[in-house]
Order: C-alpha cells, then structure tokens, then sequence
C-alpha cells in the first residue's frame, strides 16, 4: 500500500544528502568503542569539575557490563536506569547495552502507579537509580518485581574536591539521603565499577535484538513499551549525521545536553548522536534558566538540541545580553511545535541555525528535519529523512492519499521505525498498518516536500461543524507580546459540540485580560476561531522536556458541558469572515 507516492523532498535535500544511506549494522556501542580506539583522549563527557574522556568511558561501562552479568544479568534481560542527566546515566546506558541486555529508562519524576506500571510490565530485573529517590522507592519495593536495586549519589559524578564536599552540602540544605545498602539487593552503584572479568561484548542480532525498551509518554494513559532494536538507533543517528553533514569528524563538537536522557530524543541527540561523532557531551540534571546561560559562557557548546519551551524561558530571562551565546552554532529543536515568533527571536539573539525537526518514540524518534544548508520553511518540520518515506492521508480510514497541501494524518516507514509494542499485539496492529506508522498527526506537505504539522489528531475541535487546529490559534496567541505560554482545546458545549477554550500564562511582569486576547486574535483570525472561553494562569501543565499536557487540562474540565453564558465570547456564530 502507497508504495508509488511521490517524493518531492529529494529534491529539497541539500546536494550533500544522500537519498539512500548504505547502513552499518552493528550494536548501537559499536560507535561508543570506535571513539574510544579513534580519539582516546578527547573528553566524552564533561560535568562540574570532572572530565571523563573516551578512553577511560570505554573503561567504565566494560566494567559496569562485566558485573552487571557477575550479578546474573544475561542477554536480553531488562534493566531499569532512573537518573537525571548525569556521567552515571551515561556509563549505565553503554553498560547495559554492552552486557547484552535492554536498557528501560525511566522518569525519575514518576509517581507510584507509573512506576509500578513502568516496571512490573517491562520486566525489569534490575534497577540504577539515584539515591535520593530512596524514600519515594521504599514503600513501593513489595509492588515491584525487581531483584536488585543499585544506587549513585551526585557525589559520583564530581572529582575531588568537590565529591568530598557534596554530602557536607548535601546534609546542611537537608537533601542528603541514607540508603540502607545490604550487600544483597540493595547496593552501591561503584560496586558494578569494580575490576572484573574481561569483558567480552555479546553476539547482537541487530535487526531482532532490543537495544530499548522505551515507554512513551503517557500523555493519553498508561504509557506503552515501544521496542526499539539497535538497527532502529543506529539508523536513525546515521540518517541525522547525513542530514547534518557538516559536523563532527575531526571538528570536535561540544553538545549542551539539557534534554533528559529518560526521553528518547534526549538519547538520541544528546547521547546516540555525540557518540556517533565522538562529540563531547556536557550533561545537566536539571534546568535551571540562569546555569543554563552561564554554562553556555563557560563551556561554550557548539550544538544544543532543545525544546521550544526552554527556549522560551531562556529568552525571558533579562540579563540574557550579559551572556555570550555566540559559540553556538546550530540549535536543533523538536518534541512539540517551535512557535514562530519564539523562533526568530532566538535566532536573533544567538545567531545560531535553529534546525526544527520532527520525531516521536516509535520512530527512535526522528522522522523530518530542516535541511542544514538549503531552504526552511518557518513554521515546517522540514523534509523526511534519506530511506523515509512519509504521505498525508484520510483522517477517517487513514486509506487514502491526501493532495498536496491538503491535511491529513502522517504516516511514515523507514528503518528507524519500532519493532512494535510490548506485549500489545492489537496495539501493534493499529498503528503499524502494512509496515507504515500511523503517528496520529495532522500535517500536509507542499510542492517541494515540507511537511507542516497542523495539530494532534486527537486535539481536533469540532465546532458548529467546522474543523478548528489548535495549533494555528496558539500561533497566534505566541505573537502577542504579555503572552509567554498558551494552549487550546475544545470544551464541550450544548449547542455548538465544542468550543475553543485558551489557556494564557503571561509573561512575567505583565497583565493581561480576557478582552485583550479576544481583541488580539479577532485581528487574526475567522471569527469561529476566536477562543469562546479563556483561562489566563500562572503555569500550564508540562513533560519534562516542555511538551503541554492537554490530558491534565482536559482532565480539569471533566465532564462539564458549557452552555453560552459560560463563554467569554459569544459573537462570530454563523460569521465566517477572514481566512479559514
């Protein structure tokens, strides 16, 4: 099925991308060995006062993958690794990896029923986690299957002195935590660095053998188990290098690696990725606004993968100016929409490439992105990846070719796409149809291949039986300037069937009223886009890596059915005027 669709993007390519990659089929670690034998002594991670290079990164992670088997771990078995960005996420990933088992990352924010549920249905056998999250695991360790739990402290990634001086700083602000180690099922993380056998990396069957089991966000329920094998991870960091054809290789790039590593585009761009090209990766727990911009000042990264939403607060920051950003070179941007005005800005302020892509789990994730060279198309996810196809069609049957620049839902199929999920074989068949991914999207694509994302298929509004995008009413929202978050969805209504609802967080220092906004977007938009009702709050609901949780505010309404002496704005039914 659409085996003939056309494939204008190739010609959109820049002339440097090729349109079909000979692809390497090796374990995914292959490339973190080759850094290793190729640039011994580059630096592979950099955080704090502590400098790790490839050489002594290979060290670590044979040592973790020699005892990880010592404690019983064997090929194909789960281990669970719950960290923020830190060196031991790192040398725990390869170090699974290369004792032959599937790394399962997870959420150090999650609460009881995703962890339980993030566990117990991966199987996991073994748990890396950090020790401060002791007292939220305690309670819950007779609902897990897990045989044993390893712990690091901060203290793990710093050199001295400042490993020395950790826990005393740790205890003053009371953040220090005391794990009951037993030697048995609860132990120290250095235990699995302590010399061992000679490790002898496993026989991987690449295209079968799972490198992740990655759970995906959980936006809409319990999150599912995409299986990616180590073909899928290879591939997809094969075809971004492609893509960004003009780094690495004897130019060493220093990322800025701020998106979580639990995430798969954090893993990908932040970690698959620089290890690729034996970049340096400088990892951050936590995002801080003000640490962000000084260590950009510092250790003057050349890349920084992102989201829109940390480049918006970046932006508000008001001594931004005092900083230089200026070593930047590109900025690749992706889990959720980058707002146009947001943008513009940052290219502004930076001068940096701000490349926007587009990915998602069961695609490892990254499916499009901008060229580096050629033509972007602001508001454009840009052009699918060599060896990926990707077409617009029907919304209802997902059967049907849609025309050019005709919306429709996203379907894709390359090398990179997922296994299938775990242990949910009709899950599976919905979504991967005749080898294409169904990603649920609604996007078109133009003459010259660029794909645009309109919206979620399921945040769809319906209203008097006109078809609303949220997307572009929150692109309007972004241009005013107090408006420094928003989100819309349809709220159910007794006449209508739905109406646009618009949440507004201003920004800092500023004031905003419900008539402003409605004032605002009626300049903009055809009236029966105009949010009917509008919430302006302090925060919007978020993911870690900034992508706004519908789910939760759709959860807040519940089942309420507004009637119009709800709405904030009624006029417009049945005025159709302006651009559709």
């Amino acid at each position: 099925m659409f085996n003939d669709i056309p494939r204008p993007w190739l010609t959109s390519y820049d002339k440097e991308v090729r349109h079909h990659i000979d692809y390497e089929r090796v374990p995914i670690f292959e490339y973190l060995e080759r850094a290793a034998k190729n640039y011994p002594s580059r630096d592979a991670i950099v955080f704090q006062n502590n400098k790790i290079s490839y050489k002594k990164l290979k060290l670590l992670t044979d040592r973790i993958a020699s005892n990880l088997r010592a404690h019983g771990i064997k090929k194909g078995d789960k281990v669970a690794i719950m960290l923020p960005n830190l060196p031991q996420t790192i040398i725990s990933y390869w170090g699974v990896l290369k004792a032959g088992a599937i790394g399962v990352m997870t959420n150090p924010l999650y609460m009881e029923k995703e962890l339980v549920h993030h566990f117990n249905d991966s199987e996991s056998k073994f748990l890396i986690a950090l020790d401060r999250l002791w007292p939220k695991l305690k309670p819950l360790l007779p609902k897990f299957s897990l045989k044993k739990i390893f712990f690091t402290s901060i203290s793990d990634s710093l050199a001295f002195p400042l490993n020395l001086l950790y826990p005393i700083k740790a205890k003053r602000e009371g953040t220090y935590v005391s794990v009951p180690y037993n030697g048995r099922d609860i132990l120290k993380w250095k235990t699995l660095l302590k010399r061992g056998d000679i490790l002898s990396l496993p026989q991987i069957d690449t295209s079968n053998d799972l490198a992740l089991l990655q759970y995906t966000g959980g936006t809409t329920g319990l999150s599912k188990g995409v299986m990616l094998t180590h073909d899928n991870l290879t591939a997809n960091i094969q075809q971004a290098a492609e893509v960004l054809n003009n780094i690495g290789g004897e130019k060493q790039e220093v990322f800025l690696s701020l998106l979580p590593f639990f995430h798969v585009y954090g893993l990908t761009v932040c970690l698959n990725l620089p290890t690729l090209l034996a970049a340096t990766t400088a990892p951050y727990p936590q995002f801080i606004p003000q640490e962000v911009l000084k260590a950009i000042n510092k250790i003057k990264p050349t890349i920084f993968p992102s989201a829109p939403a940390i480049f918006n607060v970046l932006l508000q920051q008001k001594n931004i100016n005092e900083f230089d950003l200026t070593s930047i070179n590109y900025c690749v941007t992706g889990s959720a929409p980058m707002p146009i005005e947001l943008s513009k800005k940052f290219k502004e302020m930076t001068n940096a490439e701000i490349i926007e892509g587009f990915g998602l789990t069961e695609a490892s994730p990254i499916t499009h992105l901008n060229p580096l060279r050629g033509k972007k198309k602001v508001g454009s996810i840009g052009l699918p990846f060599p060896d990926t196809d990707a077409a617009i069609v029907d919304i209802k049957t997902g059967t049907k070719l849609m025309d050019v620049n005709e919306p429709g839902e996203l379907i894709i199929k390359g090398p990179q796409v997922m296994k299938g999920y775990w242990k949910k074989p009709k899950e599976t068949e919905q979504t991967l149809r005749n080898g294409w991914l169904y990603t649920g999207d609604i996007a078109y694509m133009d003459e010259e291949g660029y794909f645009f994302i309109v919206d979620r298929k399921k945040d769809l509004i319906i209203s008097a039986g006109y078809n609303i995008y949220p997307r572009e009413i929150e692109e309007v929202l972004y241009e005013h300037p107090k408006v420094a978050d928003a989100a819309v969805i349809g709220v159910a209504h007794k006449t209508r069937g739905e109406i646009v609802k618009a949440y507004i967080v201003p920004k800092p220092g500023q004031e905003l009223d419900k008539k402003e906004i409605i004032a605002f977007c009626r300049q903009k938009l055809a009236n029966y886009k105009v949010p009917k009702k509008i919430e302006i709050r302090e925060e919007l609901p978020k993911t870690v890596i900034g992508k706004i949780l519908k789910k939760d505010l759709r959860k807040e309404i519940g089942e309420k059915v507004l009637g119009e002496e709800e709405l904030d704005y009624q006029n417009g039914e049945g005025d159709h005027s302006g651009q559709d």
